[in-house]
């Protein structure tokens, strides 16, 4: 049985492990001081067009979200974060057991507004008796599949500029977002309307690794010392640097996201060919068909995938995402499947 349950079940791209088979004998310094991180760091730098960003290489996503939000926060302050975001939604309460409430907005499509971003500052205003808003948390792309315009990320900017926030972005997908047919943003734009984001590796084709990104160094002058007191500081940071020097040698980074996203948008026309509609319109790598129940329960008995969302006593959303592994084979038994499906429904 396929699984479209996710983006990182399979390895790494087969030029990261070549490398790191490679350089395995080579004697590197530790700790994310190695020749391969510095490479990585620089080939980043470029591409955000930024020599004074401070780049961090850390293992996996909530473990990014939890040392930023931690260290940028002082223990009265909260984070904004639309309802579906993921340290809201999936993260275990990890970024309240450090001690900082996060504040939800609702959202139909996932992104934060600049409108629900107001409202939360007027409803937290009342100092000292209540939590001070300090900083606003979003996804591109969201959990929903979702991506930020050019003009959406450069209003929220302006806005946490204007009201004393910081702006935080997972990007988990990011490379999903940046390669995604609707999109305007580049790495430089995302690097220049944030204060701190992150690169995700663990779902775009790296065995695990995200790329910590402060926009000044003067923003998180002894971030190292947190990265170290919270266990995130591998001695052997070579295994990190190595994995994002290749991500982003020849544009390998958004050419796997490019081909994951275009994988799913032929699984989407063969669905809205059938006549299903979806929760959110497929943009990225993540697909949210709403269909019969009749029609979930045969798809399930071939391929994995995650219940999303009740819509009635009938439908469901469903949640399928490509990888950039994803083969064009299998995508093409899946659409055959999929309208075999439909077909068997809609004669019964």
């Amino acid at each position: 049985m396929y699984s479209f349950k996710n983006d990182y079940s399979e390895g790494a791209h087969p030029l990261i492990l070549q490398k790191l088979a490679a350089t395995n004998e080579e004697q590197q310094p530790g700790y994310g001081e190695d020749s391969f991180s510095v490479s990585a760091r620089s080939r980043l730098r470029e591409e955000m067009q930024n020599d004074n960003a401070a780049i961090y290489f850390v293992s996996g996503g909530t473990q990014a979200n939890l040392l930023v939000i931690s260290y940028l926060l002082r223990p009265h302050e909260a984070v904004i974060s639309a309802r579906t975001g993921h340290i809201y939604a999936n993260e275990t309460g990890a970024i309240e057991s450090t001690g900082h409430r996060i504040i939800t907005v609702e959202t139909d499509d996932g992104k934060v507004a600049p409108a629900a971003l107001l409202e939360v500052l007027k409803a937290y205003h009342l100092r000292p008796h209540v939590v001070k808003p300090r900083m606003l948390y979003i996804s591109n792309s969201t959990e929903i599949g979702t991506v930020y315009t050019k003009a959406e990320l450069s209003a929220l900017f302006q806005l946490c500029n204007e009201n004393g926030l910081l702006l935080f972005l997972d990007g988990a997908r990011l490379g999903h977002a940046l390669t995604a047919d609707t999109n305007d943003l580049t790495l430089a734009d995302v690097a220049a309307y944030t204060h701190v984001f992150y690169v995700g590796g663990t779902k775009n084709g790296a065995l695990l690794g995200e790329a910590i990104v402060f926009q000044s160094a003067t923003l998180a002058p002894e971030f190292d010392y947190n990265l170290k007191q919270k266990g995130a500081l591998l001695a052997k940071g070579r295994l990190l640097g190595i994995q994002f020097d290749q991500l982003f040698a020849d544009r390998l980074y958004f050419r796997l996201a490019h081909d994951a996203n275009q994988m799913a948008y032929r699984m989407a026309t063969a669905i809205e060919q059938c006549g299903y509609p979806f929760l959110t319109t497929p943009v990225t790598n993540q697909l949210f068909p709403i269909l019969p129940r009749t029609v979930i329960d045969k798809l399930a008995a071939l391929y994995s995938f995650y219940i999303w969302k009740t819509i009635d006593n009938q439908h469901d959303a469903i949640r399928i995402i490509t990888s950039w592994a994803t083969q064009e084979a299998v995508v093409e038994q899946f659409c055959r499947d999929f309208k075999k499906i439909h077909e068997e429904i809609t004669r019964s």
